[in-house]
């Protein structure tokens, strides 16, 4: 396809770039905002944009350094490069800037939050410009490492002739690697890179806090515990968050950033207000998972916490009932959230609402984020605080606008690098009920 020289004016979500050529936007792979480049257009199927990757840096932007990946280095041709890196040709700094800039945007745009109150919550400084600490936190070692080896988990796909390696970004093709530099370095040991292998089509390397590490090849796609049906019990592994530990399946979910249990846990439990918390209320940790959140509630406010963890998948949900047996007042269910809370809703009793009413709610709801249907179902139960776990700017903005139409107010946001050399960036929020709010400003 064509080659356009293009000027890179901004970032998008997504880990992308934007120019524009004789009026049409087009996203840019591979670039940094102020750089001239050249760029091979890759796909013109949409009518308001077209898609293209850098095949050659005109102008560099200072913030440009070697690509951490060789696999995904623009000495590669664009259908060449893996994916799973996209910011790896970025310094860190920079990277947390562009985070920070994709945040604060979609707040405003998608979130309806005006400038005053991204000043209060720490995201601007005065003036409306960015801070000059970054508002996302880094991780400690990460900049020491340049971001590199803090993956305890990766998938490796096999192609059907038996390469190893990563798919191709935006693709399902399978590109061969030599190395995994995101990837913790006692996982890179395990993994077939280099080797052909048959019967198999994904490779999972998974290295637990609290076991060893291991590797295990699979002949689908289809994995996970919800692909398990109702089959035995599955391999079990031991995580620790301080001094606690967790258990949960192989290829179960848990967080894939050495630090983010730890990291999370903490930020759940300082976001609540303590002088809101009322440990004998109807507590919930939404999409629990296997208890980590929950038990980042129960930690800070005792044994005698009331607090429900509820997930659709019935082997975390035996997991996170194991994990939160120190609790007298835990319980897990297996349900999905939006049924859960519609049928909360609608059978509620007068004293089960006002239980509801001097709760806290924790929800860390996947990508999509949690959507109108499961925030309306939230906010007319009317917690008394809800702390939220974001890892999407853009649908945790979505769901901002979701809960101030239900009168909840966004009082306290932090964000943090736990994917460095990727756009990806975790948001950990509290939100009050906007009359509580108002009368606790007051007093």
């Amino acid at each position: 396809m064509d080659l356009l020289e293009l000027e890179i004016t901004n970032v998008a979500h997504g880990g992308i770039f934007v120019a524009r050529h004789e009026g049409r936007v087009i996203f840019v792979s591979d670039a940094i905002n102020g750089e001239t480049v050249l760029a091979r257009v890759s796909d013109t199927s949409h009518k308001s944009f077209w898609r293209a990757e850098v095949v050659e840096v005109l102008d560099a932007s200072p913030h440009r350094q070697p690509h951490i990946w060789s696999a995904a280095s623009l000495e590669r041709a664009p259908e060449d490069r893996v994916g799973g890196a996209e910011f790896g040709h970025i310094t860190l700094s920079h990277q947390r800037a562009l985070k920070e800039f994709v945040i604060t945007d979609a707040l405003t745009r998608f979130g309806g939050i005006d400038e005053s109150t991204l000043q209060q919550l720490g995201v601007l400084s005065a003036g409306g410009v960015a801070n000059a600490t970054s508002f996302v936190t880094a991780l400690e070692g990460d900049d020491a490492t340049g971001g590199r080896g803090w993956r305890t988990r990766a998938r490796l796909h096999v192609s059907d002739d038996g390469v190893v390696g990563q798919y191709a970004a935006r693709s399902h093709r399978v590109i061969a690697v030599d190395d995994l530099p995101l990837v913790a370095p006692e996982l890179v040991e395990l993994a077939p890179l280099g080797q052909r292998v048959s019967g198999v089509q994904v490779i999972d390397l998974v290295a637990p806090s609290a076991d060893r590490a291991r590797v295990s090849a699979r002949a689908s796609e289809g994995v996970g515990s919800s692909a398990r049906g109702k089959q035995s019990r599955p391999t079990m592994i031991r995580e620790r968050v301080g001094s606690r530990e967790f258990r949960l399946a192989e290829d179960g979910f848990w967080q894939v950033h050495r630090q983010a249990p730890a990291t999370l846990s903490a930020a759940v439990a300082r976001l609540i207000d303590a002088d809101r918390f009322d440990t004998q209320a109807a507590n919930h940790d939404l999409y629990g998972g296997v208890g980590l959140l929950a038990a980042a509630m129960g930690d800070r406010f005792g044994q005698t916490t009331r607090m429900t963890s509820v997930e659709s998948d019935e082997q975390a949900t035996e997991f996170a009932a194991e994990n939160l047996a120190a609790w007298v007042g835990a319980r897990a269910v297996t349900a999905r959230v939006d049924r859960y809370l519609s049928e909360a809703r609608k059978t509620v009793s007068a004293r089960e609402r006002q239980a509801w009413a001097g709760a806290t709610a924790v929800l860390d709801p996947p990508r999509a984020g949690a959507g109108r249907e499961v925030v309306n179902a939230l906010t007319a139960l009317s917690p008394e605080q809800l702390i939220y776990v974001a890892c999407d700017p853009v649908a945790f903005a979505r769901d901002v606008k979701f809960f101030t139409a239900g009168g909840y107010a966004l009082e306290a946001l932090e964000a943090f690098d736990l994917f460095p050399n990727t756009h990806h960036v975790e948001l950990v929020a509290r939100f009050g009920r906007a009359s509580s709010a108002s009368e606790k400003s007051g007093r």
